[in-house]
């Protein structure tokens, strides 16, 4: 059963992930697949590579929990964002509305709602984000990630679908890895990420350990826009500042992750079978939503944690060192996960249709 569906969902890489994976899927069946994001958020960047999908700019604004003089504005934003939704909703007459989350997905869902038109959240991180709290009231379904989410939402409308990851993941070539970074089989590899703008505290810490982590692993580093240090010079050393399709092949070569603890990466790392040293964003930085995903991670047998103002050197290659030794054993703990999948998720999706 094909139909129209609309999406949303942007401001940082993460609430754009799970999008990407499910258009893919849902075109091949024949759905018309349109979003509607802000009018230069990522969520335009990222969508702007796929084939075939309208893409919809609005007024968006952020919805922050600390005092700031533009939140004055921004509620008049949100509200014409709201007025912006409907009349596209409306015109466009989508069967559904799939919301990933982020500031711009509150009006969509609210125009959704106001048109009669079934919307589906997705919720990754264990406790929900503010923007998908103020939306959810008016969605008909709400997908979650991890199982302790389930007792912070509506049990009505929760359903349980795990981690969605993006099936050309899957199909990375370690030989093609190797050849992208120049490197060999003759050490393992360290893949470093620090979320889709990256992260100064963790390329720093790389950086400053840089020769004591080649002695023993060929590093990879995703390093974040404009931060690049050219000034490296190591063979078992590779930076990129952002990967799109080569992220499969550097992750088929990956044997440890050094990552921030966002909900959409470190499911796909499990998936793949990847034992992780993660390294969540502080509550300065954060509501804490990174730091409740990496203990459920370090509780389920598949990560290492520490905490960013306790990431000392000797902490973070004591880590390192221990998660390597055990990695094995890391990886029988992956194995127990109940993997989900695309199709789930595309189930769902109908579901809430009827």
């Amino acid at each position: 059963m094909a139909g129209k569906i609309m999406f949303t969902g942007g401001g940082t890489a993460g609430h754009v992930t799970v999008n990407l994976a499910l258009i893919p899927r849902l075109q091949q069946e024949g759905w018309t697949c349109e979003y509607i994001g802000s009018y230069e958020g990522i969520e335009k960047q990222l969508v702007s590579q796929l084939k075939d999908v309208t893409y919809y700019g609005i007024s968006t604004g952020k919805l922050r929990r600390y005092l700031d003089i533009k939140n004055m504005k921004d509620p008049f934003r949100v509200m014409k964002g709201v007025m912006q939704a409907y009349r596209m909703i409306r015109k466009s007459k989508p069967d559904v509305v799939f919301s990933k989350g982020g500031f711009v997905s509150v009006p969509v869902v609210l125009g959704a709602w106001l048109n009669r038109v079934p919307a589906v959240i997705h919720e990754s991180d264990l406790t929900p984000g503010l923007a998908n709290k103020i939306a959810m009231p008016f969605a008909k379904k709400i997908c979650v990630t991890f199982p302790e989410t389930m007792n912070h939402v509506s049990k009505d409308k929760a359903v349980l679908v795990g981690g969605v990851i993006r099936d050309e993941l899957r199909s990375g070539s370690k030989t093609r890895g190797y050849g992208l970074c120049g490197f060999t089989s003759e050490k393992p590899v360290i893949l470093i990420m620090g979320g889709s703008q990256g992260s100064k505290v963790i390329n720093e810490k790389i950086r400053s350990l840089l020769g004591r982590l080649t002695d023993r692993f060929q590093i990879v580093h995703i390093c974040g826009k404009n931060q690049v240090d050219a000034s490296i010079n190591n063979r078992y050393y590779k930076q990129f500042e952002y990967v799109h399709e080569e992220l499969a092949d550097l992750l088929a070569m990956t044997d440890l992750v050094v990552s921030r603890a966002g909900s959409n990466s470190i499911f796909e790392f499990l998936a793949l079978r990847k034992p992780m040293l993660l390294i969540p964003l502080s509550r300065i930085a954060s509501r804490g939503d990174q730091i409740l995903n990496a203990a459920s991670f370090v509780k389920s047998g598949y990560a290492e944690s520490i905490q960013e103002e306790e990431l000392t050197d000797e902490r973070f290659m004591a880590a390192i060192d221990r998660l390597y030794d055990q990695r094995m054993q890391y990886v029988q703990q992956m194995n127990k996960a109940q993997d989900s999948s695309v199709d789930d998720l595309v189930e769902m999706i109908k579901q809430a249709m009827k």
